[in-house]
């Protein structure tokens, strides 16, 4: 196996596959990268078996044939090279040689095939979607999911695909999430992809894909997101998600309407005292044309108070500030509404107008003044 290829490229499709590598497995092959040179292009291939992520490059002078190499290693190398060609062979112990200007390594290689072989999606169900759609979906959902492994699919998202709508949807059991996005084409179809995954292909999408449009592919166990030169296949979780709807109020007894970005400045200011041995709690004291925002601590105390638009009855709430303050910052809107049924139920944020978001947040009980 052997092959040249510009520094830039290469660097360039190790950080787009090295998103895949698993940094805390026992099984040492897969902290590795698998290259493979093919017809001109040499392709790389990167997995966790949870996420694999493989893209191709061209490459020129190639003789066909695959190896593993360590990710972090190779990695490393490549990127520290100039930005001239490099030149990779086996030598004849069958080590890794790069060679680039008057740098030489040699470095272990490992037989191909003790990588896991990452297969396709046996396409069932296929959708096109804009890569901006998608990343709004991502940003403004997976902060929501839960981190503890124990909650199984509530560290997933639910994707609900209907009548050319994306609905990307996440819970943790204190706040929950629903974004919107439109899409050119019917489908049908309701899949749960780790919050974790998604994350990664958010930043793989924002790095390395150029393409405005991106094919999703569907089978029964597995998501596949593919471009002219990289796949990305995920492995969906198993179970049913709840039903979120169910829980979403559908009657309010306060609103109000609020700049999203003053009251972002507001909460990020009065979380400064608020304690973290107290779920960060502010209190929200909703009257007529005001809300003030308090807290206070063992190191002192803080008052906010902005004007907005109110309707319904007064209202004094907790809240833990961080989910709060997740919500404005996840979402663009220079306006949002805030509606409560009461001091122990949900509080629902949502737009001024249309369905783009919709997030739930559950109160902290506070003690009586």
């Amino acid at each position: 196996m052997k092959f040249i290829c510009s520094q830039l490229a290469l660097a360039k499709a190790l950080n787009t596959v090295s998103k895949a590598v698993s940094t805390r497995t026992t099984i040492p092959i897969l902290k590795g990268i698998l290259l493979t040179v093919r017809n001109e292009h040499l392709i790389l291939t990167a997995s966790d078996l949870d996420l694999s992520i493989e893209t191709t490059v061209e490459v020129n002078d190639a003789e066909e044939g695959s190896v593993v190499v360590s990710a972090r290693l190779f990695g490393d190398i490549i990127r520290r090279l100039p930005n001239a060609p490099v030149k990779v062979d086996l030598d004849e112990k069958s080590n890794l040689r790069i060679s680039c200007l008057s740098s030489d390594f040699s470095i272990v290689a490992l037989p191909a095939d003790e990588f896991p072989s990452i297969g396709s999606v046996k396409e069932e169900e296929s959708l096109l979607i804009q890569k901006e759609a998608l990343k709004e979906l991502i940003k403004k959902t997976t902060f929501s999911a839960s981190i503890d492994e124990k909650k199984g699919i509530l560290t997933g998202c639910l994707l609900e695909m209907k009548e050319k709508e994306v609905v990307m949807v996440s819970l943790d059991g204190f706040r929950m999430a629903v974004a919107t996005e439109k899409i050119a084409e019917k489908a049908k179809r309701n899949i749960v992809v780790p919050a974790r995954i998604l994350n990664e292909i958010n930043k793989l999408i924002s790095e390395s894909i150029q393409e405005e449009e991106i094919t999703v592919l569907l089978d029964e166990k597995k998501m596949e997101i593919k471009t002219a030169d990289t796949r990305v296949i995920s492995r969906l979780m198993e179970g049913e998600f709840i039903k979120y709807a169910d829980i979403i109020p559908k009657n309010y007894k306060s609103r109000c309407v609020l700049e999203r970005a003053e009251m972002l400045n507001s909460i990020e200011r009065a979380s400064l005292l608020a304690k973290e041995g107290k779920n960060n709690l502010i209190k929200v004291h909703l009257q007529k044309g005001t809300l003030e925002i308090t807290s206070r601590s063992e190191e002192g105390n803080v008052r906010e108070q902005l004007s907005c638009e109110t309707e319904g009855e007064e209202i004094v709430i907790g809240f833990n500030s961080k989910y709060i303050a997740d919500v404005l910052k996840a979402v663009g809107e220079e306006e949002v509404v805030f509606e409560m049924s009461g001091s122990t139920s949900p509080c629902l944020i949502k737009p001024l107008e249309g369905n783009a978001f919709l997030y739930l947040v559950l109160p902290v009980r506070i003690a009586a003044s």
